[in-house]
């Protein structure tokens, strides 16, 4: 596993590289496995997706010489030596109010790096535990996303397409001292809390779990997105999930798989028409909201 302070000047160099290709090279070459992934988006172009992942210089020259414009993924974890805190910025969701309310309670303390998302979030890096058992885990509602073993990022100087064009990861502010690994146990548990379940009548629908379904979501591959998507959403709908939080556990792991936010939208809107009436608690609208910039944001949250 790759040192801390050895990561940090990694991605500051990688992400002033001249290309997509140069910067894959310079992961290589540094001993942080990487892999390609499609082109504007997210969905990795390998059979087996970040498994793939290598330091292997050659192999990680052809995979850019056939595809040079592809993104660059990086597995997180014990793999790369580092876990990442995704902060979350669409629809009803801003995951930026629970990382401030994390900050406040010292829970997010010492990363190394703060990235900039295209979406308008964020990726707080911080150095993997060596002996790992980090799981990647999802606070829908509070808008955070854990990506540890079991997880990937597309890292800078990558370019994603959306809504709104084209726009890149950005290495936004690197820390100079304090860096440390974080508890990302007690930070799920201050978002996301989770009460004793209460018993349910024997002819309750089964429940089921937003968190798994999501990470199913989340895991589907180009031709089995919708499908999955509308599938996961059905499955929520009938227990009597209200859209908005259907909305709030699935649309991260969906648009995480590649599809967009209007896909999004619209499938899980056809899941409730298909199952029936749809709560009481109505939809939220996940129409466009203002977005805060980067670094209002992370100059509020982190000064």
């Amino acid at each position: 596993m790759v040192a801390p302070d050895v990561l940090t000047g990694v991605w500051a160099r990688a992400a002033e590289a001249s290309s997509l290709s140069g910067a894959a090279r310079e992961f290589a070459d540094a001993g942080v496995p990487v892999f390609p992934c499609a082109p504007g988006g997210k969905r990795p172009l390998t059979g087996h997706g970040f498994h793939d992942a290598t330091t292997d210089g050659g192999q990680v020259s052809a995979w850019w010489r056939q595809h040079p414009q592809a993104n660059i993924g990086v597995p997180t974890g014990v793999a790369s030596g580092v876990v990442v805190v995704d902060v979350d910025v669409h629809g009803p969701i801003d995951g930026f109010t629970a990382f401030g309310r994390a900050r406040e309670a010292g829970l997010v303390d010492g990363w190394q790096l703060l990235v900039s998302t295209p979406s308008g979030g964020m990726h707080a890096y911080y150095p993997a535990t060596p002996g790992g058992g980090q799981r990647s885990w999802q606070a829908p509602r509070a808008g955070i996303d854990f990506r540890g073993e079991g997880g990937y990022i597309v890292t800078p100087p990558s370019v994603v397409a959306g809504e709104r064009g084209r726009a890149p990861y950005r290495v936004h502010r690197v820390s100079t001292d304090g860096v440390k690994p974080l508890d990302d146990r007690r930070l799920r548990d201050f978002l996301d809390p989770r009460p004793t379940p209460a018993s349910q009548p024997t002819d309750h629908v089964r429940e089921v779990s937003a968190e798994r379904l999501a990470a199913w979501v989340a895991g589907r591959a180009e031709g089995e997105r919708n499908r999955g998507l509308f599938w996961a959403a059905c499955r929520l709908a009938e227990n009597g999930i209200p859209p908005a939080d259907t909305y709030a556990a699935l649309a991260p792991a969906a648009e995480h798989a590649g599809l967009t936010m209007r896909e999004v939208s619209a499938t899980i809107r056809s899941a409730y028409r298909t199952t029936g009436p749809a709560p009481r608690t109505p939809a939220s609208s996940p129409s466009e909201e203002p977005r805060r910039s980067m670094q209002q944001a992370s100059g509020r949250l982190l000064s």
